[in-house]
């Protein structure tokens, strides 16, 4: 068990632009691995990345392990189901790391997969044990019980099939996509959604339990909101002000 209780970072944002590579962890990367830090420091931390959101694109793996290449720190696995799973038993595998990181894409397409396989268990398994869960915006959406999407096409819908291991909605992007803030302030009004939160571009959401327990950025300009629905059936949005992260310095 690496973190002390149930622990999800919901975010959208991750990884960021490198010198010398496409990509390399950002600084609500680093917070995920830091709060799976093992009380070993000698141990390297275990890392599990799912690029499923995307279709497990054989570039995306090339890109995840260059991000993460020289960290002597970090035992990363990528794990994909396409065109069937890359290790033997995907529950063990999963439920043995610290962290396991999702990528965007499709939310849609990834529930359905992760169905299929039964990782809707293997998750909630895996937040129960200590596994810290992250992921950036259908690796945000995911662990809510549904959001915004453009898993349908280029029309937001919403989707509200997600594992709920957190009981609330989720809007992600919300500074860079015009439509996501009246759609997820639509639903959660007709109440197809719970009350929500929602995050700009570089923002997280650090749960402990179910419980919202911080706000994070990795630039000044990001903020997280709450989308809730009165009594009176009136929708409000309060802005939730972040602690900004340290940005990297390596890549």
């Amino acid at each position: 068990m690496t973190a002390a209780q149930p622990t999800i970072l919901a975010t959208s944002g991750g990884f960021v632009p490198a010198r010398r590579t496409f990509m390399q962890p950002g600084p609500l990367i680093e917070l995920a691995l830091d709060l799976a830090r093992p009380d070993d420091p000698g141990r390297r931390l275990r890392v599990a990345a799912l690029a499923t959101a995307g279709g497990d694109q054989a570039v995306w793996q090339a890109r995840l392990h260059e991000a993460f290449y020289g960290r002597d720190d970090v035992d990363l696995t990528v794990v994909t189901l396409f065109p069937m799973p890359n290790v033997d038993d995907v529950a063990a595998h999963l439920l043995s790391r610290d962290v396991i990181w999702v990528g965007g894409g499709s939310v849609a397409n990834l529930l359905a997969v992760w169905q299929v396989h039964g990782l809707g268990q293997v998750m909630r398994a895996a937040w129960h044990g200590g596994v810290v869960l992250s992921g950036v915006s259908a690796g945000s959406l995911c662990w809510h019980a549904g959001g915004t999407t453009d898993s349908f096409g280029p029309d937001l819908a919403p989707v509200t099939n997600g594992l709920g291991l957190v009981p609330y909605g989720n809007g992600v992007h919300y500074d860079s996509e015009p439509g996501r803030r009246p759609l997820l302030q639509r639903l959660v009004g007709d109440e197809t959604l719970p009350t929500s939160y929602a995050t700009d571009d570089g923002a997280g959401l650090l749960y402990r339990g179910t419980r919202l327990e911080e706000i994070v950025s990795d630039r000044g300009t990001a903020k997280a909101y709450l989308v809730s629905r009165g009594a009176d059936g009136v929708v409000s949005e309060t802005v939730l002000e972040p602690r900004l992260l340290e940005a990297s310095t390596t890549g």
